[in-house]
């Protein structure tokens, strides 16, 4: 149980002064060490451990951050500034692949392959593709993350992104009904599709919702295999300027609501940007309470 003093609170976490204490201690028994070794060692003796086994090296960096900003402990000097690969990432190299236009029923193109290629040798293939032919081009999903390419006949002919879900969607919280505590405990339950391209030379009927269809008997299965945890609930925003979300209704997706406008960020309470329709597709009867929630809303 925390003590009842001066407190600091982090991406709505309270730690206590004797769990500062705890940070400046560690530091002053290693002088030597940088900003990063002790972070790691931070990690390991509070037990920042994600699903995968990986440390929660970079939120405590930026934990540790916060506290200096906030007169709270002392930093080491910086020993070098490595390069952020995240904020100087390159745009995926264009990837040269046979556009001859496959035009056929979904039958004639059968079968069809889902590569999950995260951290394999045919993800800047997947990027690339994005990049290419997606509207919104392609940017580096945030958090856990799956990536798919969808293949017939040894021919790429689609891509799916998804990643961690947005923290707080009004329309999908008051679907599912859950408290402020349950979701921040249970949002990594949550897929988040970034991106789903059809290649443009491909024109197969219901080719769209078929696969969605497949990805949702198979991406809790891939998500527990690289993360450790099962999903529980799928989402999405559609651009109804530019969209009318018919793969996804075909496919069984429930229309939630609206966005705001506004981004996660946002300090002005006023759109900013369009308003997106809020897609989300459970994954079972009782996925309510597989997020947690113990009533029905």
């Amino acid at each position: 149980m925390r003590d009842m003093e001066t407190e600091f609170r982090y991406r709505g976490q309270t730690y206590s002064d004797r769990e500062i204490a705890f940070v400046r201690q560690l530091i002053e028994a290693n002088p030597d060490d940088s900003r990063r070794v002790l972070s790691k060692k931070l990690c390991l003796a509070w037990n920042w451990v994600q699903k995968n086994g990986a440390l929660r090296d970079m939120v405590c960096r930026s934990f540790m951050l916060e506290l200096e900003r906030a007169g709270r402990i002392v930093l080491p000097a910086k020993k070098s500034n490595p390069r952020n690969n995240l904020a100087n990432r390159n745009k995926p190299v264009n990837v040269e692949i046979d556009r001859t236009p496959i035009c056929a029923k979904l039958s004639d193109i059968m079968p069809i392959e889902f590569c999950q290629v995260r951290r394999r040798e045919q993800e800047p293939l997947c990027n690339s593709l994005i990049g290419q032919f997606h509207y919104l081009g392609y940017t580096q999903p945030v958090g856990e993350q799956l990536k798919y390419l969808v293949s017939a006949g040894g021919r790429p002919i689609a891509c799916m992104t998804w990643s961690s879900a947005p923290r707080h969607i009004g329309a999908r919280d008051r679907f599912i009904g859950w408290s402020t505590e349950v979701r921040k405990a249970n949002i990594r339950l949550i897929a988040y599709n970034s991106r789903f391209l059809i290649l443009p030379w491909v024109n197969v009927k219901c080719l769209a919702s078929f696969l969605l269809g497949r990805i949702s008997r198979i991406i809790s299965r891939d998500w527990m295999t690289a993360y450790g945890h099962p999903i529980h609930w799928l989402e999405t925003f559609v651009d109804t300027e530019r969209f009318a979300g018919t793969c996804y209704y075909a496919a069984n997706w429930k229309n939630l609501g609206k966005t705001t406008g506004r981004g996660k960020d946002d300090q002005t309470n006023k759109a900013n940007r369009s308003i997106k329709d809020v897609l989300g597709y459970p994954l079972s009867k009782n996925f309510r309470s597989n997020l947690g929630v113990t009533a029905k809303p």
